[in-house]
């Protein structure tokens, strides 16, 4: 039965403390870690380059985690990012920054569904008696099969998100408890197999060169300081979701903590550094890490060699990841076009909340358009978008920073049951850390920099955006956002 607030017309305040750190731990540790992990040792040239660039960049955006801890802890309400830089920067940098924002989550949804369907038929379909997973092919695009039955089991995972998150924020919660749970499970039985049969001399040299891995990829970086940029420069892509927390602050439940909430940001960033960490430790030191990353998918063909039952645990875990950063980025963005909805950014039907749900359900249908479109692209479709996601995913996150120090300045008397630790110097590490990554990925030369194509969907995105908030946006919403 909906509560209280759906009944009113409002959102359903039912989220506790620990709902939101899954919410956000589900959204920022997805399937990268079973598929990338020896991408990222061949790329900083051996485990330990690559644990200390996450660590590092899980230490760069904490501060950006305690920024949104103190704006969402002050101002608790669906697309915070949006009321807070309308409220500092005014109207137009608000969009901005909240167009850019679902640029940085919304296409991970369809993303998540290809990694599904490409695991499935990728390593499932090995099993001879699940061969005929590949039976039926369906076309080509850029280069890459899509075939019938992974598809439909992948958009039957879809199907599952969109289903959970129509019944409401809770439902949705429960989700990414289980894979929270699930994921746990995988990062334990990876530390056990690795203490079992493998030996921290396996993760030696501290930095070499590898030319032979899989795919042909070679160690560019030349010393151990530029293996450890070269991973460095990534991470915040795989750290992109803590973001999402804030988004659903408006439901959480009436009894909250918010002086705690506020430090859920930081601590979900922390928890998933420490997984990457105990990640490419166990995965580095299981067999000789030269010879690891020369498998494809080296974190599941190891594990078959060593023993298939572990094989098939994690290969079912790694199919189930993507479901965490589906289910939490469709939560999230559905809530960001909320917010722009109610400031009259978007047609005021985005703003309207199903009574019996409490969610926003145009958005919510438009996310599930989108994601169920994500499986029949191929998997390599969507790859010029990740640069670009990473983009509005930091581009937001140094708003949210630039705005938590203006609050401070225009509205001291606002209450803050949370307060980023350290003040106005702490405000100006998160500022500093968001422009040094803008800087990476923009600054022609870096080796993070944007190519021309996602240069042309960044700019192709604010045009449409602008174009948008013309058309829609030209009556002020009056007043703050709703709650």
């Amino acid at each position: 039965m909906a509560g209280k607030e759906a009944q009113a017309g409002g959102m359903k305040k039912e989220l506790t403390l620990f709902n939101f750190f899954t919410i956000g731990f589900g959204a920022i540790i997805g399937t990268g870690w079973v598929l990338l992990v020896g991408d990222w040792m061949v790329l900083g040239g051996g485990p330990v380059p690559a644990m200390i660039a996450f660590a590092i960049g899980a230490l760069f955006l904490v501060p950006i985690g305690m920024c949104f801890g103190e704006l969402t802890a002050a101002i608790p309400i669906s697309g915070g990012i949006i009321e807070y830089v309308d409220r500092t920067f005014g109207r137009k940098m608000g969009f901005v920054t909240g167009w850019m924002l679902l640029l940085g989550n919304a296409p991970l949804c369809p993303w998540e569904a290809i990694a599904i369907s490409t695991l499935l038929t990728d390593r499932f379909a090995e099993f001879p008696a699940l061969a005929w997973l590949r039976s039926v092919k369906l076309y080509t695009i850029l280069g890459a099969d899509v075939y019938l039955w992974p598809t439909v089991i992948a958009l039957a995972f879809a199907a599952l998100v969109i289903f959970l998150n129509l019944r409401g924020a809770g439902a949705a919660a429960k989700l990414s408890s289980f894979l929270t749970k699930a994921l746990l499970a995988g990062m334990v039985l990876a530390m056990l197999i690795s203490f079992m049969t493998g030996s921290p001399e396996n993760a030696a040299p501290v930095f070499s060169q590898v030319t032979d891995a899989a795919g042909g990829s070679a160690t560019e970086a030349t010393s151990l300081i530029g293996g450890i940029v070269a991973v460095l420069v990534m991470t915040p892509f795989f750290y992109a979701g803590f973001d999402t927390i804030p988004q659903q602050a408006e439901e959480a439940s009436e009894n909250i903590d918010w002086k705690k909430f506020g430090l859920i940001p930081a601590i979900a960033l922390l928890a998933s550094g420490a997984f990457y960490l105990v990640c490419i430790y166990s995965f580095g030191t299981i067999v000789d890490w030269h010879e690891f990353v020369r498998s494809s998918v080296p974190a599941l063909a190891v594990l078959e060699r060593i023993n298939v039952f572990f094989y098939i645990a994690m290969l079912i875990i790694a199919t189930l990841g993507p479901l965490g950063p589906m289910n939490s980025f469709f939560g999230a963005s559905s809530r960001l076009m909320l917010a722009m909805g109610r400031k009259e950014m978007l047609p005021e039907s985005f703003a309207q909340i199903d009574p019996t749900s409490g969610v926003p359900k145009k958005a919510v249908m438009v996310m599930s358009a989108l994601t169920l479109v994500g499986p029949f692209l191929g998997r390599n479709m969507l790859v010029p978008l990740t640069n670009v996601a990473s983009l509005g995913f930091i581009f937001a996150c140094t708003m949210a920073g630039f705005a938590c120090w203006k609050l401070r300045r225009t509205e001291p008397d606002l209450p803050r049951p949370y307060k980023v630790n350290g003040g106005k110097l702490g405000i100006g590490c998160a500022i500093v850390a968001g422009l040094a990554i803008i800087a990476l990925m923009v600054v022609p030369f870096s080796p993070a920099a944007l190519s021309g194509i996602e240069w042309a969907i960044t700019i192709g995105w604010l045009v449409a955006g602008l174009v948008i908030l013309a058309l829609f946006g030209s009556r002020r919403a009056t007043g703050p956002t709703k709650q």
